[in-house]
């Protein structure tokens, strides 16, 4: 039975018999009412006509007794369905499809079965088959860990978005449960896109989520668990009124997507934000509400030019102090705030720290050097869309992220499933650099180590290839600490040369410092291996620069894949080691060097280096410096994913 009471107490809606174009008419005939002579700020205008002078922030409609409602009609329609015919990025935010090598005219690798079998991970979460993207919604309630995630439950490539479900006692072992959310209606029939739970005072939950209508554009819903009592929430319910928000004046409908966790402000209201752009400058809108229902735009939390489209922003407290998380609602002096973005223009998500006001709704970076989508990444690899949860079971903050294929989908559809989700993971502020975050798997995955095997004070001199003798080395979990020689350190030349990972030369290229690491997923010829490595600089001024970097540039002699070098800088303080902790999961390597400061989550399709032909190396490309390297290395068990059923 639906819960007869889901939400704070609402005000009605305009009236039924509504669909997106005349919502959108009659939000701009309220906007003219209430304005017309008043004052009227231009709302996005100002940003549109004046990318470069953003940080001048753009003052908003704020008169105190305006309240400038999108509240939609309580009955829908079904207006004919309007499928679209591309499948580019113009159709949003989900139009993920993976596009490789294209235009090329090589034929591509022969992937027989027994090489695609192998790709399926053993450890992280994946649907039972087909495609998945973003996750959504995640949030702890009554015992259970809930995952919703943007799924095509018909095939293994993008379309037909819904939302598919699981449930865990451990953010591990899983169960799939039905699908929660499908497109059934007019405000989402081209698809359920990416959205975000708020677990309300009473302990209720809201979920809002970005609809594809009828007419292929971009609008916000709002659902509900029909029974709050049911601790699996199998069964959700549509607000009859939906949409809740449709674009602002000034804002293209399609981009206008991925409404966040709401969070509790001082004067007693719930606050969201959107992303969305203005010409090139990525923003984020903010909403209070009241009842989820109706909102009123109050601003733009935050925006920098040249960034292009922001989606699935994210915006969140971390302790300054402490070594847990915090509520979404959390505020105050002992408290930085975090605004993530995944930018659509280059699919990385980006990160800064800052001071959020409160009062005037707007966040602040630290450093507007390293602002978002100009600083930071919160992972230099294959990992997007990212989304957290405050997990009030364990006081501590978790990330999710989407990591995407980089094969092709031909083969993805010959294996019968795309993409797969990173190991979750805890999010704290580093305070000893008080720079960056500090991003770690969560503990529960160590409950899937085996046997465990130590390599100590192990001498790589220059040049050289060292094997690691192991049992396996399809499924680990490695933590590594690397010293160099602090007299090739001390004697090293400076040198004015720029080091990036992505554009020198991969670990192949010899400096005087480096590259040296691991080679994980490598068969004996190495003929196909994975490089995790460190790069140290050593400038003018007689410092060190230390870049950490994974290479797969080698990682399969497959053709038609991609094999990107990835990485950056990474902080190295004094006193500390270098040091890394890596996860193999068959097609997936996800790298964590100084305790999270730099991460870099890689996909690898070898076709050689599978099954028991994988090894593990170390090596030091150094042409001045000896390191010594120290590993402890453990075999991972399988997760338990299954289906769920009534008697567990």
């Amino acid at each position: 039975m639906a819960d007869t009471s889901p939400l704070l107490p609402f005000s009605h809606s305009l009236g039924p018999g509504s669909t997106y174009s005349s919502i959108r008419w009659r939000s701009k005939i309220v906007l003219l009412l209430v304005f017309s002579g008043l004052f009227l700020v231009p709302l996005i205008v100002s940003i549109a006509s004046n990318d470069n002078g953003f940080k001048q922030h753009v003052q908003y409609l704020q008169e105190d007794d305006q309240n400038v409602s999108f509240s939609p009609p309580k009955e829908t329609t079904k207006p004919q369905i309007l499928r679209p015919g591309s499948r580019g990025v113009s159709a949003g935010v989900s139009e993920k499809a993976n596009v490789n090598l294209k235009g090329a005219q090589e034929k591509g690798y022969p992937q027989n079965d027994s090489m695609l079998s192998w790709q399926r991970t053993s450890f992280h979460f994946q649907p039972e088959k087909n495609w998945m993207n973003d996750p959504n919604g995640p949030l702890y309630y009554k015992g259970w860990y809930h995952f919703f995630y943007q799924h095509n439950p018909h095939a293994a490539v993008w379309g037909d978005i819904v939302w598919g479900h699981a449930v865990s006692r451990d953010l591990i072992n899983w169960f799939h449960l039905p699908l929660a959310i499908v497109s059934d209606e007019w405000f989402d029939i081209n698809g359920v896109w990416t959205g975000s739970a708020t677990i309300l005072l009473n302990g209720k939950i809201v979920m809002l989520y970005t609809g594809s209508t009828n007419e292929s554009v971009q609008v916000q819903n709002l659902a509900y668990p029909a029974d709050h009592n049911d601790p699996l929430l199998l069964k959700w319910v549509k607000y009859s009124g939906n949409p809740v928000l449709v674009s602002p004046p000034g804002i293209d409908p399609n981009d206008f997507r991925d409404p966040t966790t709401a969070w509790y402000t001082s004067e007693g209201k719930w606050r969201i934000t959107i992303g969305s752009k203005a010409n090139n400058t990525g923003i984020a809108l903010v909403y209070d509400t009241e009842d989820f229902i109706n909102f009123k735009l109050s601003g733009v939390l935050h925006g920098v030019p040249g960034t292009g489209m922001w989606e699935c922003v994210d915006f969140y407290p971390v302790s300054k102090t402490g070594q847990n998380g915090l509520d979404t609602s959390a505020n105050g002096p002992h408290v930085k705030h975090v605004v993530k973005t995944s930018l659509d223009d280059v699919r990385k998500d980006s990160y800064a720290l800052g001071t959020y006001d409160d009062k005037t709704g707007k966040w602040y970076p630290d450093n507007p050097e390293i602002d978002v989508g100009i600083g930071i990444m919160l992972d230099y690899g294959m990992f997007y869309a990212s989304k957290t949860f405050y997990d009030q079971d364990k006081g501590r903050r978790v990330l999710w992220g989407w990591v995407a294929e980089s094969d092709t989908e031909v083969d993805d559809v010959k294996k019968g499933w795309a993409s797969l989700q990173g190991i979750p993971r805890t999010i704290l502020l580093d305070t000893k650099t008080c720079s960056n975050l500090l991003q770690w798997p969560v503990e529960e995955v160590e409950r899937l180590r085996l046997k465990g095997k130590e390599f100590n004070n192990i001498e790589v001199k220059t040049g050289s290839v060292m094997p690691l003798e192991l049992d396996g080395a399809t499924q680990l979990d490695i933590a590594a600490e690397f010293e160099l020689d602090k007299k090739a350190l001390e004697s090293t030349a400076e040198s004015n040369v720029d080091f990036s990972c992505s554009t020198s030369g991969g670990a192949a290229q010899r400096g005087a410092l480096g590259p040296f690491g691991l080679l994980v997923l490598a068969d004996d010829s190495l003929a196909e291996h994975t490089s995790v490595y460190f790069y140290v600089a050593k400038g003018n001024n007689g410092t060190h620069k230390t870049f950490f970097c994974t290479d797969q540039s080698r990682s399969s002699v497959a053709n038609d894949v991609k094999k990107e070098i990835y990485g950056s800088y990474v902080p190295v303080l004094e006193g500390e080691k270098l040091s890394v902790r890596i996860l193999v999961d068959h097609s997936i390597v996800e790298s964590f060097a100084q305790g999270g400061r730099t991460v870099i989550t890689s996909r690898v399709y070898p076709t050689r280096a599978i099954y028991g032909a994988a090894r593990l190396f170390l090596f030091n490309n150094a042409i001045e410096a000896t390191v010594t390297s120290s590993l402890k290395i453990w075999q991972m068990n399988s997760a338990f994913i299954r289906r769920y059923s009534n008697e567990q």
